[in-house]
This record gives structure tokens, sequence and C-alpha cells, in this order.
């Protein structure tokens, strides 16, 4: 039976959102390349085949789904939330592979924003194949933001996360911050970290709560850890050292910072980046091909990536708790003189109850593709 205009596009929808699902279960595993999910359907609407890009090197999720049909893809509809590339990278393009297939129809969320690899649903209408394009086209660029960021800017996307009570404090008068949020918001917090290329803080919250900065999470996987620490202040017996083993460990320090600290810290395993501001250190990062980063500094490294125009994210995990008095807040720095200047954000669709806590997540306007 032929489906309705609308009866169509929320179909489109519902298979788009599976797009998104597939996509997400490998977030963090896939710099510098996107999250990608596919999903074919065959002329009754039924889901024939899925796949998903898992990692760089490996097939892109077109050609994961479409290996699952052994040429039985004729007459197809198949949906992916960013166009297929034209390009030769580490595997070949997939728009002339999914030409090939036999699908009839590419519906497609997000357009690569890489001039160079974009082109596939350029390529596919030229070969008569129907197109429709822009499904849940905010909603995929919002899952890609890092990519996207990355692809842009050849800098990481950069997440600020916080533990704060009602009134935004981080920590009590005497400096009490354990446990701000209960365990299930804490559990969150490795689920973000395991979805990040790399996780920041600044030499303060080394020294007042020697972290590990680890995603400890079933299957989870350590992200890059990053200190900025001018004067190489990080005890070489802190735990996120990692030795001969662990995770690579990068501290940011000053040019004039000690050699022979330098040295201490190098022989525990961790590399000394000096000289970068953090405009410097961001396109570093994008150099390695990280595309994102959360930064759980204290207030002075949440006010810097601000005040450097660097945060693309906010995530807050608000405990139902009052401090009061002049305790830390989450933000720090001069402070603005003007509510004018207040740096604004907006409420992603992703608000929702940790346990007893509320996770906030925010986005910076016009920080994505737009």
């Amino acid at each position: 039976m032929k489906l309705t205009p609308a009866e169509q596009r929320e179909r489109d929808r519902g298979h788009m959102v599976r797009c998104l699902e597939l996509a997400a279960r490998h977030r963090g595993r896939t710099s510098p390349n996107p999250i990608v999910g596919c999903v074919i359907v065959d002329r009754r609407g039924e889901v024939i085949a899925e796949g998903a890009h898992v990692g760089p090197g490996k097939d892109h999720a077109e050609r994961a789904a479409l290996k699952k049909l052994d040429d039985q893809a004729k007459g197809s509809t198949l949906y992916v939330n960013l166009e297929p590339c034209n390009h030769h990278g580490r595997t070949p393009p997939c728009a002339p592979f999914v030409r090939a297939s036999g699908v009839a129809r590419v519906v497609i969320g997000a357009m690569d924003p890489i001039p160079g690899h974009s082109g596939g649903a350029a390529l596919l209408k030229k070969a008569k194949i129907a197109v429709t394009t822009g499904v849940l086209r905010e909603a995929c660029e919002r899952a890609n933001l890092p990519f996207f960021t990355w692809a842009r800017h050849q800098r990481p996307a950069f997440t600020l996360k916080a533990a704060v009570t009602l009134d935004g404090k981080i920590a009590t008068v005497a400096g009490d911050a354990k446990w701000i949020t209960g365990p299930a918001a804490r559990e969150d917090v490795m689920r973000l970290r395991n979805g990040h290329d790399a996780v920041l803080v600044g030499v303060g919250t080394v020294l007042a709560d020697d972290p590990r900065l680890t995603a400890r999470l079933r299957g989870g996987r350590d992200p890059i850890r990053i200190v900025l620490d001018r004067e190489l202040r990080t005890p070489t017996t802190a735990a996120l050292l990692p030795g001969a083993r662990g995770p690579r460990t990068i501290i940011v320090a000053a040019e004039t910072a000690s050699s022979a600290r330098e040295a201490a810290l190098v022989a525990k395993g961790a590399e000394v980046w000096r000289g970068l501001d953090l405009p410097a250190l961001a396109q570093r990062l994008g150099g390695l091909g990280l595309t994102s980063v959360l930064v759980e500094g204290g207030g002075e490294v949440h006010a810097s990536f601000l005040e450097a125009r660097l945060a693309d994210q906010l995530v807050l995990y608000i405990a139902p708790k009052i401090v009061g008095g002049p305790a830390k807040s989450w933000v720090g720095g001069v402070g603005l003189a003007a509510l004018v200047d207040a740096y604004g954000l907006v409420f992603d669709e992703e608000t929702a109850f940790i346990g007893g806590d509320l996770r906030v997540t925010l986005s910076v306007p016009g920080r994505d593709s737009r």
C-alpha cells in the first residue's frame, strides 16, 4: 500500500532515529571519522540490513550494511545519518558502492561538511537514484558535533562538565567535594569519558583530588588525559600518570617550567608540551585527529575555555543541595560587568534525571555545522 507523504516522512524519521542509535554505539571510537549508522529497508518498508562505522580503516556504515545483503539490495531504500562519501581515504568511497548496489532511494540526515569528501548525494542523483536529504538534520548534526567542529575548525569540540549544587557550587567553603552528586550521576560521567577522545583538567584538580580520569565501564576504554600545568606541579606519584602501559597523558606547561620537573614526569610516562595557549593547544590536538575533549577542570579552567570561545557544549550534573557562602563555583575567572555580555547557551533535548540528580546539556549557539 502506497504511503501518504506524511506517512512517508514519519517512516523516514523513524529509520533515521535508528541510524543514530547504531552510530552512537561507537561514539569515541571513530575519530577523526564521524559516527555513522545505516539502515536498509525493502519495498514493503521492512528492515533487511543494518550497519555502522566502527573505527578508522573499517568499512563505512553503508558498505557494512550492504555487504550483509549479498547483492540483494535492488529496489531497497538506504538510510544514513551522514552523506555517503565520494573520496578515497583509508577505505574506498561509499557513494559509488551504493550506486552499484541497486538501491532505489537514499535518505540522508546531514550533508558532509568537508568539501573534498562530499558530492555523494550528487553522484547518486546523477545515477537516477531518488535522494532525500535533511531528515532529522539538526539531530544528525548534533550527534556529530565533534566531527563537524574538527572538519570546519581543525580542532576538537570541547565539552565542559561539572557536578554542582543548586547554587552552582563545586565544593563547600572547606573544600569538601565528595560527593556532590549520587552514584548514578558519577556512573554517567564514566559514559561521557568513554565517549570522548580525551579528558582535560587543571593541575589544581590533580593536586586536590588525584584523579585517575579513566572510564570505569565494562567494555570501556580510557581517554587520553590532558593536564594544564604551567609550572609542572603535577606530582610524580599522581594517579593519572601512565607508567609503562597506561593511557597517554599530556601535560601542558609554560616555556619557563623546570626542565628537571619535566624529566621526572617524562620518566613516569607523561608527555610535556610547552608554550601553548588554549587556541594553539586546540589546533595541536586537532592535528592528532582528536575530535572531542571533555573538560573536567575547576572553575578557572572552565572560565578560560569560555573566555577563549572554545566551549562548544556544557554538561551540568545538578544535585538538589545548597551550600551557600563563598564556596567555589563551577566557573570562575574575573567575571563580566554587563549582563549583555553573558555567555549565551541553549538547552538541548538531552536533559534528564540521573538517579536523584538532574543532568542538563547545553550547546553554544553557532557551534554546529550551520
